[in-house]
């Protein structure tokens, strides 16, 4: 069970990433392409602390029960883009929406009862996929949502806004810190899990 739990996370880190790279070339952008991160192969995108270490720690320390993780933010050069402050928007917008979509994909596998024996697993990976969604959804730098915030900013206030990433990075540590998994992040997804209809399961 352990083994398709990560499995789910890891298939739904990559193509979370995978989902930027393809927006962002379809849009112009041949970074992606030139970097090696078009690819659904998960070796390309692993972070090993966050695809790797993190997961792996934190399946111990709940005893099986949750995992989270990321991988290496897929490269992009919005100068490439044919209409840069909308384009950035959707490819920040892609992989929350990939992540949802994988999300029901997966709440209606677990409502099979064929598939009685995983569905633990199943609704575990919706838990991810929805933790995914929002969490990268947060308008802090370097995370999605900041994209889609600079899309509506004046260049040069997006310019300075995207420039906070390092401190972003800390920001985003110092909310886990204080609790914001708890307090805010698994309430949303226990409202998303009831709307699908899968009960609650954290």
């Amino acid at each position: 069970m352990t083994l398709l739990f990560l499995l789910i996370l890891y298939v739904s880190i990559t193509l979370h990433e995978y989902s930027h790279g393809w927006t962002a070339s379809k849009l112009g952008d041949p970074t992606p392409k030139e970097s090696g991160r078009l690819t659904l192969n998960p070796l390309a995108h692993i972070d090993p602390f966050g695809t790797i270490i993190m997961p792996l720690l934190l399946i111990i320390l709940s005893r099986g029960t949750f995992a989270f993780g990321y991988a290496k933010p897929v490269p992009i050069n919005p100068y490439h883009f044919r209409n840069p402050k909308k384009d950035i928007m959707w490819v920040g917008l892609s992989g929350p929406l990939t992540n949802l979509c994988i999300a029901l994909f997966l709440s209606l596998l677990a409502k099979m009862p064929f598939l009685s024996f995983i569905a633990a697993a199943l609704i575990w990976g919706v838990v991810i996929n929805l933790v995914l969604a929002i969490f990268n959804l947060i308008p802090i730098p370097p995370l999605d949502g900041s994209r889609i915030v600079a899309s509506l900013l004046p260049y040069r206030l997006a310019y300075l806004y995207l420039r906070m990433e390092m401190a972003g990075f800390f920001i985003v540590i110092l909310l886990i810190m204080l609790g914001f998994f708890e307090w805010f992040l698994f309430p949303l997804v226990k409202i998303m899990l009831t709307i699908l209809g899968i009960g609650e399961v954290i």
